[in-house]
């Protein structure tokens, strides 16, 4: 499928519309390809194969590979566990890396509370890649601990997006190079910044954070003010007093030298200088059980993946899908994919947002309505918070959260970071989440979609029309 777009993003727009609609007028198009989908037949005839097991030492060995699987089997539900880590080795090639621990952390207090105690222990480096840094609150505690730390000897890197990032004062960022913190921005907006990197219509959307090698955090969560409360429990006079409602995956074990290496990647690639040599591979303990795959996906030449992986999941599934989306405007293969799963008897649930810090996303993926709601797929709208989060659990065993909405952006445009976590126990936890934000959503009925004013619609069809720029 081939899909031509202007410049746009799905966050942070309160802050960049008028930039975004001057560079949209002046016609600035990317042009991006997604994968065909394949045959519906292909992923439901899916049959275990041997998928490519990474250890603290690398590469597994069939004995160390079958004692895995027969772990992640004891488990339960091993044949649909089997299932997925079949799925995806035929959605790609990325390695799944054994022995992880991951821990599962909602919305943004809970999450920066991890963070912070992380950072309070680095003793080597800290590696930090945003979407969005602000400098505000809770980023000023930021700023001060990390130059404390690089006061300490600890080597101190963060990457930012540019235009995510755009109305951070630049005294904020020099505060820190001055305090011996090295800064880099992503794709600067000016193209005299950093000759030979200048791309408008390639963004970093990712949130990584690496501590000493050793420890990881990924998910949707931009360091903003936004995040200082819950999701519930605020005013509710005007929405952008309300919370945000997010998810984070703190990591241990092998995983986290892949996000290390990403994160110094991307460093390298932006040309942003020098930077020390990659951490100290973890001791030989593993941290935990959790089969974990991660998948990095944007227009640096991983262009899709993490598409490709959820599609092939939900063509695959056999008995439940459960998707938590910030935003949604998804195009017509994912559509396809929901509508055939719930005609086939899947249970296909979708918590969508009934707020948005940007009106046309939300209106794009209120034109779907319908035809989901025809099908027997389930929709609700979370109440009382803004939805960010960008989280999935399919037939309980393949959950995944990280930065990828289910916008023609994230699925083409920018640079994403997600964790796949296989297997029961992590899924049990994503099911838990999903009741909880599920019994905060507000169903619709297809009965109530249909009576729906005609502003709504005319807005829903406008925003339709362009939805493959968000």
């Amino acid at each position: 499928m081939h899909r031509c777009h202007p410049i746009a993003t799905t966050e942070s727009m309160r802050k960049t519309s008028g930039l975004l609609i001057a560079l949209s007028l002046l016609g600035l198009q990317a042009c991006s390809m997604l994968p065909v989908r394949p045959p519906l037949s292909t992923a439901a005839a899916a049959v275990p194969s041997r998928p490519a097991l990474h250890g603290v030492k690398g590469p597994m060995a069939p004995q160390a590979r079958q004692r895995v699987l027969a772990q992640l089997a004891a488990e339960g539900k091993a044949d649909l566990s089997s299932r997925h880590l079949a799925l995806l080795t035929q959605a790609g090639s990325l390695p799944f890396y054994t022995g992880n621990q991951a821990r599962l952390l909602i919305d943004g207090p809970a999450t920066f509370a991890a963070m912070f105690a992380e950072l309070e222990q680095a003793r080597s480096s800290i590696l930090l890649e945003t979407y969005i840094l602000e400098d505000q609150g809770l980023a000023q505690r930021l700023a001060e601990l990390l130059l404390r730390k690089e006061a300490q000897g600890v080597k101190t890197h963060v990457l930012y997006d540019a235009l995510g990032s755009v109305a951070t004062a630049t005294a904020y960022f020099d505060a820190l190079r001055a305090g011996g913190v090295a800064v880099c921005a992503f794709n600067p907006v000016n193209p005299l910044t950093r000759p030979g990197h200048w791309d408008l219509t390639q963004r970093d959307h990712r949130k990584i954070l690496v501590v000493d090698g050793a420890v990881a955090f990924v998910g949707g969560i931009n360091i903003s003010e936004v995040y200082a409360s819950g999701s519930f429990g605020r005013r509710k006079s005007r929405s952008a007093e309300r919370g945000w409602r997010d998810t984070q995956v703190q990591l241990r074990g092998p995983a986290v030298l892949a996000l290390d290496t990403l994160v110094r990647e991307a460093w390298s690639a932006q040309g942003c200088g020098s930077l020390p040599g990659p951490a100290a591979a973890p001791a030989s303990t593993a941290a935990g059980t959790q089969v974990i795959q991660i998948i990095p996906s944007g227009a640096d030449g991983n262009e899709a993946r993490m598409y490709a992986a959820l599609l092939t999941a939900i063509d695959g599934a056999q008995r439940s899908v459960h998707l938590t989306m910030g935003y949604f405007a998804p195009g017509a293969d994912m559509i396809a994919a929901l509508t055939e799963a719930a005609q086939r008897g899947v249970d296909v649930v979708l918590i969508l947002p009934s707020m948005s810090d940007f009106a046309p996303v939300l209106h794009a993926g209120r034109s779907h309505y319908e035809v989901l709601l025809q099908a027997g797929v389930k929709l609700h709208e979370l109440q009382g918070a803004v939805l960010h989060a960008k989280t999935a659990v399919i037939d309980g065993v393949f959950s995944t959260v990280g930065s990828s909405n289910m916008d023609w952006r994230s699925f083409v445009g920018n640079n994403e970071i997600n964790a796949v976590m296989i297997g029961d126990d992590f899924g049990q936890e994503m099911e838990a989440m999903f009741r909880r934000d599920l019994a905060a959503s507000a169903p619709v009925t297809l009965a109530q979609w249909q009576a729906r004013p005609w502003l709504q619609r005319a807005k829903e069809q406008a925003a339709r029309l362009l939805e493959s720029w968000w």
